[in-house]
């Protein structure tokens, strides 16, 4: 069995801030995106103030690459119905944080937010989504592009690499057969474990970097707290689901008795109707209203 590494939340809370673990980092994000990445910097993301409580259900890392672009990286592990609109919000804030009063609009940082989740968000199946943001014409249906101009000015391409783009990553959909370098990230951040025949980028160093065995003993103790805490919220969360289980059973149980004893009744009413019985007779054997039994 492969040895167990950190998990990837904590290492972002701890360890892949230091530059001598840039490494992880950028191939991680060189294999998510599909091109080199090279990490020139952390900034400081929302949550990333070194706090005592280590339940961590929400960490971030900003990193910003040798491009000038912003790559905001959370993970996310307890359901949050509204997450979607965080993402929103979040590559917002940073488009307006780190442009200058006074600089021109062209001026805007391309802006990757790259989402880690580990709850069902959402509806879908696959386990890595990609969005961007493309124009298209209402009556045409082209797609409105970059002029020339625009092109040479902004060094882009298309549209959509000015705006924002998103990834999220459902872990828990994953099925843990890895077919491609980035399932083999996929798998570490599910596993926590890397096997020997992987070659992802990043993961050499992550294999020899993010080993528990290479903690200090304070660190180790740090971690194992953690994980401990992780247990007990995953406990919290399938108990939960497991009483409001038992409880929609017990409804649903509940519900489908009465409709079937209405039913009962209603098929009692039509019955009798068909037999010339009069309404009243009806009524009075089935608790049906005069209403009811005339729409038969």
């Amino acid at each position: 069995m492969p040895p167990t590494h950190i998990r990837f939340d904590w290492a972002i809370k701890k360890l892949l801030r230091n530059k001598a673990n840039y490494g992880v980092l950028a191939g991680f994000l060189s294999e998510l995106l599909r091109k080199p990445i090279t990490i020139q910097s952390i900034l400081e993301g929302e949550s990333n103030q070194q706090a005592e409580d280590d339940k961590l259900n929400r960490v971030d890392i900003l990193a910003e690459n040798d491009r000038g672009e912003l790559i905001l990286i959370e993970v996310q592990n307890s359901t949050e119905q509204d997450y979607f609109h965080r993402m929103l919000y979040g590559t917002s804030r940073l488009i307006t944080d780190f442009l200058e009063k006074g600089e021109p609009y062209g001026n805007v940082k391309k802006v990757y937010s790259v989402n880690i989740v580990y709850f069902s968000l959402g509806q879908g199946d696959d386990y890595i989504y990609h969005g961007t943001l493309e124009f298209r014409g209402l009556h045409l249906d082209d797609k409105l592009g970059l002029s020339i101009n625009q092109r040479k000015l902004f060094n882009s391409q298309d549209v959509y690499e000015i705006f924002p783009e998103y990834y999220v990553i459902k872990v828990n959909n994953f099925n843990e057969v890895a077919s491609d370098t980035l399932d083999e990230w996929i798998y570490f951040l599910k596993k926590s474990q890397i096997k020997e025949e992987f070659t992802a980028q990043g993961l050499a160093e992550a294999k020899e970097n993010l080993l528990v065995d290479s903690l200090s003993e304070a660190e180790r103790a740090n971690y194992l707290r953690f994980m401990e805490n992780r247990r007990y919220e995953i406990s919290l969360i399938e108990s939960s689901r497991s009483e409001g289980r038992l409880e929609g059973l017990e409804e649903g149980l509940k519900e489908g008795m009465e409709q079937g004893k209405q039913q009962e009744k209603v098929n009692i009413a039509r019955l009798l109707k068909q037999q010339g019985t009069d309404l009243d007779t009806i009524t009075a054997a089935t608790g049906l209203t005069r209403e009811e039994i005339e729409e038969l």
